[in-house]
């Protein structure tokens, strides 16, 4: 007997828009600015499925024009949802070409969804023998499901595939047959469609009206058997009823046919696939594509096979361990396919190693030639602090280069080090580098300095496209079609068995870090046109560039950490920690899970029933983030208490306990690391530890500064903190006569605020006025609405659009500003700081209300927080010239937003004070003066 042949039906809206979700906070954009998100996400589920399932046949199913039928039986028939985001349509016919490339064909007719489409192809396959998959995450399908039809619910979120059978069926929906879940559908609605459904039933009522009546007809031909209000609800709305299971039924009729040669895959036309994906810039894609296919289509392989692919796995010439300017360089690397004979690609590049002797001292008469120069660290480690030296890699043409392996003995490798260094502290010679903080926080423990112009890939691109990925193999992927070797190729995944860069033979290394070293090159050799073209270069230059040093010096600097504090202190959040779990479980009544969600939001409203209609999430459960539950908190005690349980475990667990461990052995301090390229403002981040998330607001919280002190009884810790920075640039930057002179006068802004909104005297306002006032003054740079200011304040939805109201007509101009970034945006895509930063808005002019509200709201926010950030960073490296050129021994140790931190030797304090606060003062020219606060004390929270 031959086995039972499959075909898997694809919902292709669903999955398309359920990739695009999943993607939403790390969108794919590729260097045309393009949002692929949506195709990426919806090619990564067909690709999934062709290599776990291996298909006999397949079909994608499309939605055309909506349901005509479903809409003339109820208008409001799906009248809820989004307008469709941009990046989806624009998906839409890429995919489609994809597809007909591939030769999987797409269907799709006008007026019919794709349920209807696919309900009415499974049944028909299903007759001819076939065992039909539904790929779909939607659970409606599951009124289809057969013996031989089944949903296949596709990976998510480390979730594995789901396969729902009969028995899957039963259990999620409470029926004893299938069709009965349409029955289900039409009594609770589906809210996601808009079908109303019975009004009061919810998801376990209609289980119930199930297992009790069968049902719809049944339950409406036996409202006698209901009560009470149920009985009303039901008979009232009966109509609704009966409509809205209709609304659910999927139609399995429709003109449609299931034609088995039609839908057999079979061979793709590689080459018009490849074509597509590089017009996409989908590197690994394209790789994926190849694998797939090329094992089981043997005929395709000469079409399917990539450049980088060819290049990738190619032998180059020179590579290896050989004398310097030997013979082994002397022919191109030539790959040819072997099935056809053909070149594919002829690639040549001539990578070497330096060996020791005359081989190095020709090499360094060459390296000291040059004006600019690539290099790259290879090393034992991540940690800069401790990490040794495996060799380094030197690039100054493209596709050539040369290695310079080290011993593992520190003596010997110092004498390398000491060959090199008239190299690195030449200041003729510009250093080209990706990350150059971390090489140059690696060599300054070789005491080596690198002098001369910088040139960070990393950094440019930021500049060029802030809110794209930056790391090398993506940006080697998008601007030079090459995908590099990757590092989990020479030494493994993370773990027991993964390899220390020493033990990988050395011709590999050769190979890995000169091509590490070459492709940065020719990345710097890109992006010096485009940071001209963006007008970045003198942020580039003037800017990001000596910010890098500054932060390797404050990174290898450190803080020293009082752990004896911090251990007293986890006793104490202990015991709060306990404290409040036994109010918790006196007032539900029960222990429980208080970090589970789940077991959370079953007390809360299944038990305690605090809210008539909890919010719940995606999945079904009741949601307790903390935005729901902050909204809650002010009605029930027992939900404040949750708030202050979870905050106490989070402070005890990501800094009390954790910062001890992070203390380096080797110096006795924490050294953060200072990240330039992650927020697309201009912000630094920080990270291991992150020092710029610890909370202020709470007396807990504030504790945890105590901890950060002095290196000794010598210095002591200062705080210069500008104050509302954000509010005298949106003042200066909207010319707001009004504001600029309150600040000129020294007045305090929020009262001065309260004073002109509520109209009150300036010594009348109140402690609610003046907190009101300084929740919108800080509000409006994020686009507060009336909703979002009655939340956060004790106002009600009303007087929020009135103080609004109100403010806007106080201050004119700001409203006027606020228009004119919008339209700015809308213009040209973007908007900028003061110093000429970008922050690029591909939706400002999109038809999705919510994601064109959002870039919106960041054509205001990114030129006020972009411009503080631009400013510090001029502070910072103002001041950190000044303590060097003065030889102080006092030192810059932390940036947290507005603030800087300095550990400050007490002779030099006097002549410091008034330096630091100088160089922030003056750091950039408003038309409204800088303010800076200094605060000086034995610990961080003291000089706060």
């Amino acid at each position: 007997m031959s086995e039972q042949k499959r075909l898997f039906l694809l919902d292709a809206y669903a999955l398309i828009f359920r990739g695009y979700y999943a993607l939403i906070k790390n969108p794919r954009i590729n260097s045309k600015g393009m949002d692929t998100s949506a195709i990426m996400g919806f090619m990564n589920s067909l690709f999934d499925v062709i290599k776990r399932e291996k298909p006999d046949h397949l079909a994608v199913c499309f939605d055309k024009d909506g349901s005509t039928e479903r809409t003339e039986m109820y208008a409001d028939y799906k009248a809820n949802r989004d307008e469709t985001p941009d990046a989806i349509r624009t998906a839409i016919p890429y995919i489609q070409d994809i597809l007909r490339a591939m030769h999987i064909p797409c269907v799709e007719l006008s007026g019919l969804e794709a349920d209807d489409i696919i309900g009415t192809l499974a049944k028909q396959a299903e007759k001819e023998g076939y065992k039909v998959y539904m790929v779909t995450p939607d659970k409606d399908f599951g009124q289809l499901v057969s013996d031989n039809i089944l949903m296949y619910r596709p990976a998510r979120m480390g979730n594995g595939i789901e396969i729902w059978g009969i028995p899957e069926v039963q259990k999620r929906f409470g029926v004893e047959r299938p069709e009965q879940v349409i029955d289900y559908l039409g009594m609770m609605g589906d809210a996601s469609d808009n079908i109303p459904g019975l009004p009061g039933v919810g998801d376990k009522t209609a289980k119930k009206f199930i297992a009790q009546f069968g049902s719809m007809e049944n339950l409406l031909a036996n409202t006698d058997q209901l009560k009470g209000k149920m009985k009303e609800k039901v008979e009232e709305n009966a109509e609704l009823g009966v409509l809205s299971k209709k609304l659910a039924t999927i139609c399995v009729d429709c003109d449609v046919t299931f034609d088995a040669k039609d839908y057999e895959l079979s061979m793709p036309d590689g080459e018009k696939v490849q074509e597509i994906f590089e017009e996409l810039e989908f590197r690994r894609l394209k790789d994926q594509f190849i694998k797939i296919f090329s094992g089981d289509l043997e005929e395709t392989q000469t079409q399917v096979t990539s450049t980088e692919t060819a290049k990738k796995h190619a032998q180059p010439a020179g590579s290896g361990q050989f004398s310097l300017f030997g013979n082994d360089g002397d022919s191109p690397a030539t790959i040819k396919d072997s099935s056809s004979r053909k070149t594919i690609k002829e690639y040549v590049h001539f990578y070497q190693n330096v060996a020791p002797g005359m081989a190095m001292k020709l090499f360094l008469e060459l390296l000291m030639k040059q004006t600019s120069v690539c290099f790259d660290t290879e090393t034992t480690g991540l940690n800069p602090l401790t990490a040794e030296l495996v060799g380094i890699a030197f690039s100054w043409e493209a596709s050539k280069g040369f290695y310079v392996p080290f011993p593992k003995e520190k003596s010997e490798a110092q004498k390398i080090i000491e060959e090199l260094r008239p190299f690195f502290e030449s200041e003729e010679i510009e250093k080209i580098g990706q990350n150059l903080k971390y090489d140059i926080k690696v060599l300054s423990t070789y005491d080596v300095q690198v002098k001369g112009q910088l040139f960070d890939t990393m950094l440019a691109h930021y500049l060029i496209n802030p809110d794209m990925r930056h790391n090398m193999d993506v940006l080697s992927e998008t601007y030079l079609n090459y995908t590099p070797v990757s590092i989990t190729e020479l030494i493994g995944k993370k773990g027991k068995n993964q390899l220390s860069m020493r033990e990988v033979p050395l011709d590999q290394q050769t190979e890995y870090a000169v091509e590490d070293a070459d492709i940065t090159l020719q990345l710097s050799q890109h992006f010096r046109p485009e940071l001209a073209e963006a007008k970045t270069e003198a942020l580039f230059n003037t800017i990001e560039i000596p910010l890098l040093r500054v932060l390797a010096d404050m990174e290898l600097e450190g803080i020293k950490l009082d752990e004896g504090f911090l251990n007293s202190l986890s006793k104490e959040l202990t015991d709060d920690i306990k404290t409040l779990e036994k109010k918790i479980y006196q007032e539900a009544g029960e222990e429980f899970n208080i970090g589970s969600p789940k077991q959370l939001g079953e007390i809360l409203f299944d038990k305690m029933k605090l809210v008539d209609k909890p919010k719940k999430t995606k999945t079904g459960q009741y949601s307790t983030a903390e935005d729901v539950l902050s909204y809650l908190a002010k009605d029930h005690e027992i939900i404040q208490n949750v708030l202050d349980y979870r905050g106490l475990s989070k402070l005890k667990s990501t800094y009390v306990d954790a910062l001890p461990e992070q203390v380096e052995p080797s110096t006795g301090r924490v050294h953060t690391d200072y990240m330039q390229t992650v927020a697309a403002t201009g912000r630094l981040s920080s990270n291991n530890p992150n020092l710029q998330n610890i909370p202020i607001r709470t007396e807990r919280g504030r504790q945890v500064r105590k901890a950060f002190i002095p290196r000794d009884e010598n210095f002591v810790l200062l705080a210069a903190d500008y104050s509302q920075i954000e509010l005298r640039i949106i003042a200066a930057l909207s010319d707001e006569t009004t504001m600029i002179e309150a600040f000129k006068n020294g007045e305090d802004i929020h009262a001065s605020t309260a004073s002109k909104v509520f109209n009150v005297p300036l010594d009348e306002v109140t402690r609610e006025q003046r907190s009101n006032a300084k929740t919108v003054n800080f509000g409006i740079i994020y686009g507060v609405s009336a909703f979002g200011l009655s939340n956060q304040t004790d106002l009600s939805r009303s007087e929020s659009k009135e103080l609004i109201d109100t403010y806007y007509k106080t201050y004119p101009k700001l409203r006027n500003f606020i228009s004119e970034q919008i339209d700015y945006a809308r213009e040209h895509g973007y908007v900028q700081t003061v110093l000429g930063r970008r922050r690029y808005l591909k939706d400002i002019n999109g038809r999705n209300q919510v994601v064109r509200s959002a870039a919106e709201r960041n054509a205001v926010n990114a030129p006020i927080q972009g411009s503080a950030a631009d400013i510090i960073k001029i502070a910072m490296i103002n001041i950190h010239r000044k303590l060097a050129e003065g030889h102080y021994k006092s030192k810059m140790l932390l940036q947290v937003h507005d603030e800087l931190v300095f550990d400050i030797y007490k002779p030099e304090l006097d002549e410091l004070k008034p330096l630091i606060k100088g160089e922030m003062e003056n750091a950039y020219t408003l038309s409204v003066p800088l303010d800076v606060e200094l605060g000086i004390g034995a610990n961080w929270l003291e000089a706060h």
